[in-house]
């Protein structure tokens, strides 16, 4: 059985050069044979109580079947500044729309999305799939044989979900708007 903090102080390096999240399988397989899955559990719960507590700027993260070490959001603005990154443009309410739209109904076309938002559509998908936020998904065979398009593994990650099965239902967010008082 492998030393459990060396095996937590090795995931955690690996986690913290990574740049992205890191399956369970990825990790067993850098780390060797030797190492079991339950190992490799408590070897990252360890990792995250070590960064629980209110002092440590890092978080572990369990986003799009995988795991990251990420800024606590209380520093996240002192990091953007040492980087010399200005605040992440946010998603204007075409770009929420659409999105939602392909996250609930995909995979979707150009013509099914323009048609459930009303407007022209083709200069949003454009910059959500510059953001890698979607992706082209083939085509549907139709007449004219238009884009299909689905979200990406970058959404999930930007949105910190597992899955999309996480995304709250079209009920309950109905519910939730019917909640809101006028």
């Amino acid at each position: 059985m492998p030393d459990h903090h060396l095996l937590a102080a090795a995931c955690e390096a690996i986690l913290a050069v990574a740049g992205e999240p890191v399956s369970e399988a990825t990790l067993l397989k850098t780390l060797g044979g030797e190492v079991t899955q339950e190992d490799l559990a408590a070897a990252l719960e360890h990792i995250r109580q070590r960064h629980e507590h209110p002092g440590s700027g890092l978080r572990l993260e369990k986003v799009a079947g995988g795991y990251r070490l990420a800024t606590r959001p209380e520093v996240g603005e002192v990091v953007r500044a040492f980087l010399g990154i200005r605040a992440q443009s946010r998603l204007s309410q075409a770009a929420l729309e659409t999105l939602a739209i392909i996250a609930y109904r995909q995979p979707v076309t150009l013509p099914e999305i323009n048609f459930l938002r009303g407007v022209n559509s083709s200069g949003v998908v454009r910059t959500l799939l510059e953001r890698k936020l979607i992706r082209v998904a083939g085509r549907k065979q139709v007449v004219g044989t238009p884009l299909l398009y689905r979200t990406t593994k970058e959404l999930l990650v930007l949105l910190g979900l597992q899955s999309l099965d996480e995304l709250p239902t079209l009920e309950e967010l109905g519910e939730a708007e019917g909640s809101v008082a006028p």
